[in-house]
């Protein structure tokens, strides 16, 4: 029963960041240019797996609110924030993300083999899935198509008007998951 509902609730949140802002994505957008991008992520997602248990969901939280906000799926939650700009990170709901340093450890295990090859944002999904993967099946969960691009903007003001508020009403939070393209039923699955 529990493997089927982490089925479900990656199923229904990566059904929908497939259609995450950033150009077109594809299956093996890498293979020319970082041929083993995803095999590395992989190994080192689940090298990591392997001794923090807690990671596949802090990873696929963190993916989730990546995705919430009003760019989508561009690693803007990965950034910090400077003496001019509260980023995103920095918002109340995000306070509590938590495994940041592992995704710029893996971050830079690929870095070694293609240096400003792969986009943060996308080291970001393949080790959200790979991490979810790791203790549930043997293959992937789910596939990933790549291609995503980084973002250089990250506003704290971005996540306060995105992600849903802990606060907030069920007619409220019902509207905010069907502007991302979300019904009721994924609102039930996520929260």
């Amino acid at each position: 029963m529990r493997r089927q509902a982490v089925i479900l609730v990656c199923m229904v949140v990566f059904g929908v960041v497939g259609t995450c802002h950033g150009g077109s994505l594809k299956k093996g957008f890498y293979n020319n240019t970082c041929p083993n991008a995803e095999a590395i992520i992989k190994n080192a997602t689940e090298k990591r797996v392997a001794s923090d248990p807690t990671l596949p969901a802090r990873f696929l939280r963190m993916h989730f609110h990546d995705f919430f906000t009003f760019r989508g799926c561009d690693a803007s939650v990965l950034l910090n924030s400077t003496t001019n700009n509260t980023a995103e990170k920095d918002a109340i709901p995000n306070l509590t993300l938590a495994g940041f340093d592992v995704i710029d450890d893996i971050k830079a295990e690929v870095e070694k083999k293609c240096p400003n090859v792969v986009s943060c944002a996308d080291v970001l999904a393949l080790a959200a899935r790979d991490a979810v993967s790791f203790k549930v099946s043997q293959t992937p969960l789910w596939e990933v198509l790549t291609g995503r691009r980084d973002s250089r903007v990250s506003r704290i003001s971005e996540a306060l008007a995105n992600l849903p508020s802990p606060f907030s009403n069920f007619t409220t939070l019902v509207q905010n998951f069907a502007n991302k393209g979300l019904n009721v039923q994924d609102l039930v699955v996520l929260s």
